[in-house]
Formats: structure tokens, C-alpha cells, sequence
């Protein structure tokens, strides 16, 4: 059911858009709602959440509610959300990879509404910036530390929730928390940003723009829910959280300029044998 969601969103008017991606965001919640509700969390009127359920192929709203159900209690493949257990093996390689390049297309699409000026500026100023997720975002934090600490700003990886909030109690103003989570749906993530921000710092956030970190985050990266991390191992949406990193990288080393290049440059060298003997 939510896969279906998903490959029909392009086909969506605006207000039935929203429907889908809300549903998309809250299954579980929308497996339960009245009609009522969906309508008023999605700014919108109960006729257009009647055509959004018919569009996606079911017969009334009733349908909606029994299809969430069946998919969140009986998902069809562990896998992957696209892959049946009767693919083919090219098939399922298909399915894969299409995945992952509509996720970097959808990404593409988005990024003239993202805050990537805001974001580098902050970077750019900061006295220290610490990336933070937990499980595969925490491999994308790992990744974005080995990239951006050879711009010459102080840089840590935190992995682990502890270490998240101790860094979210003593941040310091020009600092920079950036936290990663597809779903927004760890408490103690919204409780971290709330946290660094009274503190004076700037939390740069890459999630789900209906959680409760979106809320709370300095500038935001809204992430499209496009797979159930409660389901599936990360695979699309952890594409499209390292590519964006990449993309905020580039611009951060041409926002600082020669001296970025520089570093970047030496770091390379510092690898090759003999240099600095």
C-alpha cells in the first residue's frame, strides 16, 4: 500500500499530494483516523482525502484504513519495499537501483526550496560542527565527518544517544549540531535540538519535515518518508541523506575558498609516500 502511495505521488493534485505524503509519515495513525482527521492534518477537505483513496485504487476511505492495516502488520518482503520474494534476481537488481536513483532524483527536484545558503553560512562560521545519527545514519555521520573536518573545522561523529545529548547540553554558540534521521521519530532527537538551540547554537536537521526534530531544528532539510525504516534497512533514503552531505560539502569548500582548497589539497598529499619527510 505504501509503496503504491509512492509511486503515484507525481500523479497527485497538490491537495491530494498531501494527503499521500501524510499517510505516507503516519501510517499507523492513518490506518486508525476518521475521515475528519486525516482531513484536518492535511489542510484539507474530506472530499479530496475520498479522491486521493480512489486514486490510489481503493474504493472508499473504509478501504484505506484495512490496506495500512494489512501492510503494517504483514509486510510482504523484509528485503526491500519494491522487491517481491518472487523476483528475479535482475528484476529485484532493477527494482533496487530504480529506487535509489528516483530517491536522488526526488532530492534534485527539492533542493531549489532547501536552505543550502542558510545551512553553509552557519557552517561556514562555526567554531565546531558534530554530526549525529543513530544506526545506518549514523554510517551517513561517520561519512560526513571524514569529509568536512578536511576543511579545517573542528568536526566529531556521535553515534549513540548519550553522546548526542551530552554534546546538545554544553554547545556553545557558532557551534554547529547537525543531526540525522529519516523518520525524526527518536525523542531524544527533538530533545537534543531543543536543547543546543537554548544553548545558542545553530542544529541543522535532515528529516522527516512532519517530526518533532523538524520542529525543533535551527534550519531543516525536509526528507521525504519514502521508505519504513521500522520495516526495511535503510537503503534509498540513506543515498539521498549522503548525497545531500556531498552537495553542502562542495559549497561549504567554495564558500571558504582558497584556503579550503588548500586543505583539501594537503590532506590528498599527506597520504603519498614520502610527503613531509
Amino acid at each position: 500500500m505504501l509503496s503504491e502511495i509512492n509511486r503515484i505521488l507525481p500523479e497527485l493534485s497538490p491537495s491530494e499530494r498531501r494527503v499521500a505524503e501524510w499517510t505516507v509519515a503516519h501510517p499507523k495513525e492513518a490506518a486508525h483516523a476518521t475521515l475528519a482527521h486525516v482531513a484536518e492534518e492535511c489542510g484539507t477537505s474530506e472530499p479530496t482525502v475520498i479522491r486521493f483513496c480512489r486514486h490510489v485504487g481503493l474504493k472508499g476511505f473504509r478501504e484505506l484504513g484495512i490496506r495500512l492495516t494489512e501492510a503494517l502488520s504483514n509486510p510482504t518482503s523484509y528485503v526491500h519495499r519494491d522487491v517481491q520474494a518472487n523476483d528475479s534476481s535482475s528484476d529485484a537488481i532493477i527494482k533496487v537501483m530504480d529506487a535509489s536513483i528516483k530517491s536522488l532524483i526526488d532530492m534534485k527536484a527539492s533542493l531549489s526550496q532547501m536552505p543550502v545558503d542558510e545551512a553553509v553560512a552557519a557552517l561556514s562560521k562555526a567554531r565546531q560542527i558534530a554530526f549525529a545519527g543513530l544506526g545506518a545514519s549514523g554510517h551517513v555521520a561517520s561519512d560526513a565527518y571524514h569529509k568536512f573536518f578536511r576543511l579545517g573545522i573542528p568536526c566529531s561523529t556521535l553515534t549513540d544517544t548519550p553522546m548526542i545529548l551530552q554534546f546538545a547540553a554544553i554547545a556553545e554558540p557558532k557551534d554547529v549540531l547537525v543531526l540525522l534521521s529519516h523518520t525524526g521519530r527518536w525523542p531524544e532527537f527533538a530533545q537534543a535540538a531543543r536543547m543546543a538551540t537554548e544553548r545558542g547554537a545553530t542544529v541543522i536537521a535532515i528529516t522527516n519535515s512532519e517530526s518533532d526534530l523538524a520542529r525543533a531544528a535551527s534550519i531543516l532539510f525536509p526528507a521525504q518518508v519514502i521508505e519504513d525504516t521500522s520495516v526495511f534497512t535503510p537503503m534509498s533514503s540513506r543515498l539521498a541523506q549522503l548525497a545531500l552531505l556531498d552537495a553542502i560539502h562542495v559549497a561549504l569548500a567554495l564558500t571558504r575558498g582558497a584556503g579550503a582548497t588548500d586543505r583539501l589539497r594537503r590532506s590528498k598529499d599527506a597520504l603519498l609516500p614520502g610527503f613531509g619527510a
